[in-house]
């Protein structure tokens, strides 16, 4: 099944998640021989440089023209085996991902069947879900929280749609609600120990004694001020602690699992198998987090999953992105054993950003139910492509 041409779009009518970091994630659509065009997104939805991965996906996307769409892994391999592959990065595995994803797309469509069957088949039924980045409020509206009675408001409207996990960043916005407002590395001032604590033990008090709370992190603290936070937060029982510090060495991740007592996790920023194996080496990591839009897509997310369980790793799929991130971590999750819990985005409620899929995929009381449809389930919406910038190659 040749390819004959792909798409790059970057999608323009998505909506902030909270004002100054709006979503417009970049969707490739591989077009084949046969008529049938698969849908992947790259993992860079957000953030500064998200619009470095058009060029990067153009660029890839030149190399595999006229390819069998079919041949995923010779794909992965052609692309990987380029200069820049070889070293990765975000945006060069970005592009990889999003094609990969695409391609997965193309062979379920082509065999009528889900994608998770053909990665293996059903081992999870249904998927629980947490809700995700509380501290830009739940609901359709997303705004910076501060006070600790909003956070506890928020984990009540989370504990009504159903959900018995939530994950909040109580560093995130300082009391004036700036995002990166205070510094968070090196030593934490004793104010700000006691608001992030004070945050979280909202939480607590709102949630109740089953309800599990994840402490996200975002990299902003390093081995000295997550180490500090960690303790000051474990007597409220946390049930992973999320990007202590930046993944850049794995020695500092080490020591912080070492002094705490919060399983540690971290994956949004670690890229492929051998990004993954020396955390897994030095038991840095309890639960991964690997993005498939970002780290690989299937063909690679698979393999480090099944990596991950060889070290009695649990996996979190992170999901910061559109509609087809969330289709695409659902049909992986649905394979593998080691599943953990399925991350929901506050911004995956926000209306702009639902209206860039054609399908609008849920959680109904905490839980997901996989879709069944052909492929990844989830294309961008006409919408969604009629206003993005578009670029073509043939």
């Amino acid at each position: 099944m040749k390819i004959t041409s792909i798409d790059v779009f970057l999608v323009t009518i998505g909506q902030p998640s909270v004002p100054g970091s709006p979503w417009n994630p970049v969707v490739v659509r591989i077009n084949t021989e046969d008529g049938i065009s698969g849908y992947g997104e790259v993992g860079l939805a957000y953030g500064d440089t998200k619009e470095s991965a058009v060029g990067m996906c153009r660029d890839f996307a030149k190399l595999i023209i006229g390819m069998d769409a079919m041949n995923n892994e010779a794909i992965w391999a052609r692309l990987h085996n380029t200069f820049w592959g070889l070293g990765g990065g975000p945006v060069v595995y970005g592009a990889m991902s999003a094609i990969d994803i695409a391609l997965w797309d193309i062979k379920g469509k082509a065999f009528n069947t889900p994608v998770y069957n053909l990665l293996g088949g059903k081992t999870n039924q249904k998927l629980r879900a947490y809700a995700s980045q509380i501290q830009f409020d739940w609901g359709k509206v997303a705004k910076p929280l501060i006070y600790p009675e909003e956070y506890g408001e928020a984990c009540i409207k989370a504990k009504e749609d159903g959900y018995d996990c939530v994950k909040v960043d109580p560093l995130c916005f300082n009391m004036q609600g700036k995002y990166k407002g205070w510094p968070c590395s090196g030593i934490l001032q004793q104010n700000q120990l006691k608001i992030a604590y004070e945050r979280v033990k909202a939480i607590r008090d709102a949630g109740g004694p089953d309800m599990d709370i994840i402490i996200e992190l975002h990299s902003l603290t390093d081995a000295n001020s997550a180490v500090q936070l960690a303790r000051a937060v474990e007597e409220l029982g946390i049930y992973y602690y999320e990007e202590p510090t930046m993944p850049m060495n794995v020695g500092n991740m080490k020591e912080i699992a070492q002094r705490i007592n919060i399983p540690v996790a971290s994956g949004e920023r670690i890229y492929t198998r051998w990004g993954y194996r020396p955390f897994f080496e030095e038991h840095a990591l309890h639960v991964i987090q690997p993005d498939l839009g970002n780290m690989g897509g299937f063909t690679e997310g698979k393999k480090v999953c099944d990596m991950a369980r060889v070290y009695d790793v649990g996996v979190q799929v992170h999901v910061c992105g559109g509609p087809q991130a969330t289709a695409a971590a659902l049909q992986l999750e649905a394979v593998i054993p080691n599943f953990l819990i399925h991350e929901h985005h506050q911004a995956a409620l926000l209306e702009a950003n639902i209206l860039t899929g054609t399908h609008d995929y849920q959680p109904v009381n905490g839980y997901f139910t996989v879709p069944d449809l052909p492929g990844l389930g989830q294309e961008l919406s006409q919408k969604a492509m009629d206003t993005a910038v578009k670029i073509t190659v043939k």
